[in-house]
């Protein structure tokens, strides 16, 4: 029988592998004697103490190499295939399914739909647990893999079919139980849909997953995501800010309670929720940590607390103090609906104590989605580059640069959503765009940790001095 093979792309610098000589176009054949199905038998495999690695020269000389080392200590390899096997998709018709509500002629990778308890092992992905065996179930607890992110939207069996239009969907809800006795680490995700999985049925999920704590550390609890293009699909309405409240009120009633048992919150509603029912965001501490963070759950909670710190860092800094009544800066920073009114109190902050400062919020409105998404990873550069246009042509100063969320744009790229790119923007606009990470400390330095500016002259961009650091 033919051998599994993993080609080797990339070895990490000083790493065991790049000792033992292993090099990239190397082929991984087994560990320990045993064949690799996937990225699960190679975590696992690799975390003794000794272990014995039998690679593929590209001459074809296989290598039989003899590894002490730390336990768990990684190899500091990457496959080509990072799965190290094909991908799971998506069995799931689910009535919330966002990349069901995509326009047609966007790019193919936009609507693939991952459902691979691997990439949540691997990348934080949420999974239904739908296209897993009681082989795959079996695995994760032998090898401890964990956490699994798991996709839950109800534990009501009948109605879980419902929702993910699969008639397996309920059953494989016994899985949770099964996790839960192998000690394997969850966390649990409901997407909730106004007259569908709220209210009751909501009540009902969140009990019946205190069950699994402590393992299941946290659960939360997003609004469905509703686009324009919705045509056909199931009716979801928006919840009403009554209704926010309703459900913040819901989640909090059961926060102490676990808290005083298990140390824990762990049921959290996302910021949209708190945002819809004009509540103040909870405390730090009430986020164990942002497990959840991934998820909209605690994002602008830990963007103020580290805007807060960043800022009255800068307060205190030299540098910045020195220069403070000589510097001079313009610029504009564009984002979603939903985090406008905080980025407008920090720059706010930040003009009072820089006066020569001038900065500029805009909440660019989602057109292409719909003005129902309000997040700023959904925003496309037409979007961005239309509605900025019109403000210039109202003769609004834009300034000389112009900020934007790095998740506007593909990871690692300059392109976002529909495929416009950073340059468009640019030669659209006149402007210089600057991607920002996400954290306080980010934004703060992208405002004023610059030693040099860009404008527009003569169709081309210079560089203006702004202060001496």
């Amino acid at each position: 029988m033919k051998k599994t093979e993993h080609i080797i792309k990339e070895v990490m610098p000083g790493s065991i592998a790049q000792e033992m000589e292993i090099m990239p176009g190397d082929v991984l054949l087994t560990i320990n004697d045993s064949e690799i199905e996937d990225v699960f038998d190679y975590r696992y495999l690799i975390k003794d103490e000794y272990i014995e690695v039998v690679v593929r020269k590209p001459d074809g000389e296989e290598w039989l190499l003899e590894i002490d080392k730390e336990y768990d200590e990684d190899l500091g390899i990457e496959f080509e295939n990072g799965l190290m096997s094909d991908y799971r998709s998506c069995n799931n018709k689910c009535i919330f399914c966002f990349i069901d509500q995509m326009p047609p002629g966007m790019r193919k990778t936009l609507y693939f739909k991952d459902d691979d308890a691997r990439l949540s092992f691997l990348q934080g992905n949420y999974i239904t647990l739908t296209n897993m065996s009681e082989k795959d179930v079996e695995r994760i607890i032998k090898m401890q893999l964990a956490p699994i992110n798991i996709s839950v939207q109800t534990t009501n069996p009948e109605l879980r079919c419902k929702m993910l239009n699969n008639r397996f969907a309920g059953e494989k809800l016994q899985f949770l139980q099964k996790f839960y006795e192998g000690h394997v680490e969850m966390n649990g995700q409901i997407v909730c849909c106004k007259a569908v999985n709220d209210g009751e049925e909501l009540r009902r999920s969140i009990t019946d997953l205190m069950a699994y704590l402590p393992f299941m550390r946290s659960v939360s609890v997003v609004p469905a995501g509703i686009s324009r293009f919705r045509e056909g699909l199931y009716p979801i309405a928006l919840f009403t800010n009554e209704e926010a409240e309703q459900i913040v009120d819901m989640i909090e009633s059961y926060q102490q309670t676990c808290y005083e048992t298990y140390g824990l919150h762990f049921i959290h509603a996302s910021d949209e929720f708190y945002i819809l029912a004009g509540r103040e965001f909870p405390e730090e501490e009430r986020y164990d940590g942002y497990i959840q963070l991934e998820n909209g759950v605690g994002m602008m909670r830990l963007l103020m607390e580290e805007f807060s710190q960043a800022f009255h860092a800068s307060i205190n800094n030299k540098c910045y103090h020195k220069n403070r009544d000589t510097f001079k800066r313009s610029l504009t920073v564009a984002t979603g609906q939903l985090a406008c009114s905080t980025l407008e109190a920090f720059a706010a902050q930040l003009m009072e104590a820089w006066p020569g400062l001038k900065i500029k919020v805009c909440a660019i409105r989602n057109d292409f989605f719909g003005e129902t998404i309000t997040v700023s990873g959904l925003i496309t550069g037409q979007d961005l580059i239309t509605q900025l246009r019109q403000r210039q042509e109202t003769g609004e100063d834009l300034g000389e640069t112009l900020l934007i969320p790095a998740n506007m744009l593909r990871s690692g790229e300059q392109v976002f959503l529909d495929d416009v790119t950073v340059s468009d923007v640019e030669s659209a606009l006149g402007l210089r765009v600057v991607p920002v990470e996400s954290g306080g400390q980010d934004f703060v330095d992208a405002v004023l940790d610059e030693t040099y500016c860009m404008k527009r002259e003569n169709d081309q961009f210079v560089y203006v001095q702004g202060y001496d650091r």
